[in-house]
């Protein structure tokens, strides 16, 4: 099922690609709460968008098992009015199929693909 992303706040189309959406059920570390994901810059028209480097030091809270103090991430901006549409994680599958350090899983040791995270409320779903 093929769908339209627009910007709620001005309602132009953010040309994403819904093939490369993960399932609203897929665990990641930062959540997925109120939020559709996408796997692959592929999926990103980069011209619809503004990519904005925030580092905060401060403690946060994504779950009850994912926290901490240092928060490096990138904010999404609609290219058209500035709103903000989401946030870039890189806690997405990890680039190599390696059990991790030690095998004791995969860790922040072994380098993880990005997931572009759109806020619900930010944009709009049309379904066709």
């Amino acid at each position: 099922m093929a769908s339209a992303y627009t910007c709620t706040a001005c309602g132009s189309n953010l040309n994403l690609n819904s093939v490369y959406a993960f399932p609203p059920d897929f665990y990641f570390e930062a959540g997925n709460k109120d939020s559709v994901s996408f796997s692959a810059f592929t999926a990103i028209d980069a011209a619809k968008f503004k990519f904005e480097k925030e580092d905060k030091i401060r403690p946060f809270f994504e779950t009850v098992n994912y926290w901490g103090i240092q928060r490096k991430r990138t904010k999404i901006k609609c290219s058209n009015c500035s709103s903000l549409l989401g946030h870039v994680y890189d806690d997405g599958p990890p680039l190599t199929n390696s059990p991790g350090q030690f095998h004791m899983g995969p860790s922040q040791v072994i380098p993880r693909e990005p997931r572009y995270r759109f806020k619900t409320k930010a944009i709009t779903i049309a379904y066709t």
